[in-house]
């Protein structure tokens, strides 16, 4: 599924907010690595894509959980998050769903 143009990916250390169909996603620009990732935190429902990103993980802007953007797994619990994966065809990019 098409989610955005290339040039409307965050920038890195960024994370922004898209919809997928009926999914809202976090796109997460990691050191150059771009991850999706179920916008929604586990614990509380909070907007991941507002939340920030610190030594290659996205902390939760609610509650400070901390996640993996490669593997959805959080610091804080046994929750996860789903991701997917993402690939940049000439200036497209898509997510897998």
């Amino acid at each position: 599924m098409r989610i955005c143009a290339k040039g409307e990916l965050p920038r890195p250390g960024e994370a922004r907010e898209f919809s997928a169909g009926p999914r809202t996603l976090c796109i997460a620009n990691i050191d150059g690595v771009i991850r999706a990732l179920d916008n929604e935190c586990p614990h509380r429902g909070g907007p991941l894509a507002e939340g920030t990103i610190e030594d290659g993980k996205l902390i939760c802007p609610w509650h400070a959980w901390t996640f993996d953007p490669a593997t959805g797994a959080t610091d804080s619990s046994q929750e996860r998050v789903a991701v997917y994966p993402v690939t940049i065809e000439s200036e497209e990019v898509f997510v897998k769903i």
